[in-house]
């Protein structure tokens, strides 16, 4: 069995805040380490009022402190919206308060709409055409300083930050593989390219000092409950957040909605079940299933678990189940 990693985008539910949805994010990443967890990672989206992550290193520093061996990091900082000397100074923080523990996973979209893009007020010039250069530059920071260099990353110089590149598509494969990068793919909700994604990425890896082999990654949603009518009651959460998402409404995460997706019109009813293709819905007995057949079409070395579920008890139940499903 792969390694099972959590995705947590710190859900704000209907009726709560962002300070409740924190302190939950805390207490989810302390259960993750206990059931057996490799990493947990947290995801830069702004202007989402369903979504506490924002700030993501800071957050990321709220967990791994209060966590002591599970890794924790980003999945991603969106590196258009940053100079990539500010990540290195606050991932080689992190790294430094936490050694061993952080990983710095790196995407090219922005995380938001494009009025939220210029209020990010990164840079005049400059964007996602900029970012394999950005990339390049990020992790040279992280190298021990050449005699004479003016500007060093302190922190940052010489702390081990595992790099990641994320995808949604071929794009980010391709710079995977061409740089020697781990990689993770974007399956819980953009799987279309997922298929051709891996065939390039595994065919054309190139070694490097960071990895010698290819290793990849999958996103995948989990809803897990005592009973399979539970689980989809569960799923009808982060169905409407899709929905409303999609058509300029997104807002705190939904309560459940029984029958949701069934009155749904037959264009949105085949987007959301496209977009979450990739899910495991049910029972124990189900989930289990619906697990191993993804992980023996796919053959990952890693799957990056996210589960949007409006309960907090609900939701680290599930992670409970699928750990025992998966072997933690």
């Amino acid at each position: 069995m792969p390694r099972l990693s959590v995705l947590d985008l710190s859900p704000v539910p209907e009726g709560s805040d962002v300070s409740q949805s924190l302190a939950n994010t805390l207490d989810l990443a302390r259960h993750a380490e206990r059931l057996g967890y490799h990493r947990y990672w947290l995801a830069e989206h702004h202007n989402m009022p369903g979504i506490a992550s924002a700030a993501t290193a800071v957050v990321i520093g709220h967990v791994a402190a209060g966590t002591s061996t599970i890794r924790v990091g980003a999945g991603g900082i969106m590196l258009p919206n940053h100079a990539p000397y500010v990540i290195a100074e606050q991932f080689g923080t992190l790294a430094a308060l936490h050694p061993g523990r952080i990983d710095l996973g790196l995407g090219r979209a922005p995380g938001t709409d494009q009025a939220t893009s210029r209020a990010l007020r990164r840079t005049l010039e400059g964007g996602v055409d900029d970012f394999p250069r950005d990339v390049m530059e990020l992790m040279s920071w992280f190298e021990p300083a050449e005699e004479g260099q003016r500007i060093r990353a302190t922190p940052g110089e010489g702390q081990e930050v595992q790099v990641w590149m994320l995808g949604s598509s071929t794009y980010g494969a391709q710079l995977a593989a061409h740089l020697g990068l781990p990689y993770a793919f974007a399956s819980h909700f953009a799987p279309a390219e997922l298929e051709r994604a891996l065939a390039i990425y595994r065919s054309s890896f190139q070694p490097s000092k960071r990895l010698s082999e290819p290793w990849v990654m999958l996103g995948y949603n989990a809803f897990a409950a005592d009973t399979d009518e539970e689980a989809k009651d569960l799923f009808t959460s982060v169905q409407q957040a899709f929905v409303n998402l999609r058509t300029g409404k997104a807002g705190k995460l939904p309560p459940p909605r029984p029958g949701y997706a069934e009155a749904l019109d037959a264009g949105a009813r085949s987007m959301i079940d496209q977009a979450l293709s990739c899910s495991a819905v049910g029972s124990p007995e189900t989930v289990k299933a619906q697990l191993n057949a993804f992980i023996e079409r796919h053959k990952p070395d890693e799957l990056m678990v996210t589960s949007q579920i409006f309960d907090h008890a609900a939701r680290v139940k599930s992670y409970g189940i699928l750990a025992e499903a998966g072997g933690g």
